[in-house]
């Protein structure tokens, strides 16, 4: 069974929510800082989660504490691109541990990973949404009790097409 994203909709089995995807709409030639959603069917990899902020998480996804040094190259030069990092670090990256909600719960799919192609896109995640349902980077995102819904029926031989 896939998690489907299609027109701002993000499904799986019987349940249905609003979604929000990248600010230029889903593309199948996906190239890093594009602004788009990749197109196809791709693999959960991990679930990462801020422990100060989510309590009794249950799921069957590999779980990951976000620690504050933590965050994700999308620096294509690097051999880091688009994988987890430690910080301080000398190439362009996203902090995980951040003020804001948005990567309190972070659902790591396989795009563009083992093998990576230089600036085709990295840091693809489902992750909470903005209050405003504002477009993101190229991730899908949805409510932060919707994921956490979603996490308790989801396992990790669970994929997601996006169309």
């Amino acid at each position: 069974m896939h998690i489907i994203v299609k027109n701002k909709i993000l499904s799986y089995k019987d349940y249905k929510v609003k979604c929000t995807i990248g600010k230029r709409g889903i593309k199948s030639r996906k190239k890093e800082g594009d602004l788009t959603t990749p197109r196809g069917i791709f693999k959960i990899k991990e679930l990462y989660y801020r422990k100060d902020r989510i309590k009794g998480l249950r799921t069957k996804v590999k779980k990951i504490i976000i620690k504050k040094n933590m965050g994700w190259c999308d620096d294509s030069s690097s051999s880091k691109y688009n994988k987890i990092i430690k910080l301080p670090f000398n190439f362009s990256h996203e902090k995980l541990y951040r003020k804001d909600n948005i990567y309190d719960l972070i659902l790591v799919i396989n795009f563009n990973m083992r093998p990576f192609k230089k600036n085709k896109g990295s840091a693809i995640f489902i992750h909470v949404a903005k209050r405003d349902f504002s477009p993101t980077k190229g991730c899908v995102a949805i409510k932060k009790n919707e994921l956490k819904k979603l996490l308790k029926i989801i396992n990790r031989n669970t994929k997601i097409k996006i169309f």
